[in-house]
């Protein structure tokens, strides 16, 4: 299913509490801006006014060019070194150190 906002929420949903049920959201790492600078699409937080379809807790596999992660019933710490595994390369590293700065990597975090 390709869907925007209005409807990726009813499907994740589903999916979540179906029997075996499984969403996927699937995208490339990057985007390219019009003046050529590449950006990640995996990041740490969201900028202000961000539209926020899926609440954390429901989103189950995330899909890049690098990989698929299973995030169900994962931990924020596991949440973010799954993500970052699946980020581009060039920016994997920027990742691990605001996961520092946000403090995802204390022992409270991880199961």
């Amino acid at each position: 299913m390709i869907s925007g906002a209005g409807g990726q929420l009813d499907f994740v949903d589903a999916a979540y509490n179906s029997k075996g049920g499984r969403s996927f959201i699937c995208m490339e790492s990057t985007f390219t801006d019009h003046d050529g600078k590449k950006y990640s699409r995996i990041n740490p937080l969201l900028t202000v006014g961000a539209v926020v379809t899926d609440t954390r807790p429901m989103v189950q596999y995330v899909v890049t060019e690098y990989g698929i992660v299973n995030l169900k019933g994962q931990t924020t710490w596991q949440r973010a070194e799954r993500l970052i595994n699946i980020a581009h390369p060039d920016f994997r590293e920027e990742m691990i150190q605001e996961a520092q700065k946000l403090k995802i990597w204390r022992n409270s975090n991880k199961r």
